[in-house]
């Protein structure tokens, strides 16, 4: 999946799966992620919040089937 970089203490980039409805988040402590079920609702909210890592905490950690990437 594509990704794009993100002005983010947490996160180095970002990615979006429209068809899949998959998020994709590459954390600048090492390790990418993807997020299942993640609707573009949600997606927009996400991109436009004030603050992305506060964002994955408190909407996205725990409430999404997650699967760690192997690359």
């Amino acid at each position: 999946m594509r990704r794009q970089a993100v002005q983010s203490s947490a996160l180095k980039s970002i990615g979006y799966n429209t068809e899949k409805f998959i998020l994709e988040l590459e954390f600048r402590e090492g390790g990418v992620w993807q997020y299942f079920k993640f609707k573009p609702g949600a997606y927009k909210k996400f991109t436009s919040s004030e603050s992305l890592g506060n964002f994955f905490v408190t909407k996205i950690k725990g409430k999404y089937r997650e699967e760690k990437v192997g690359y």
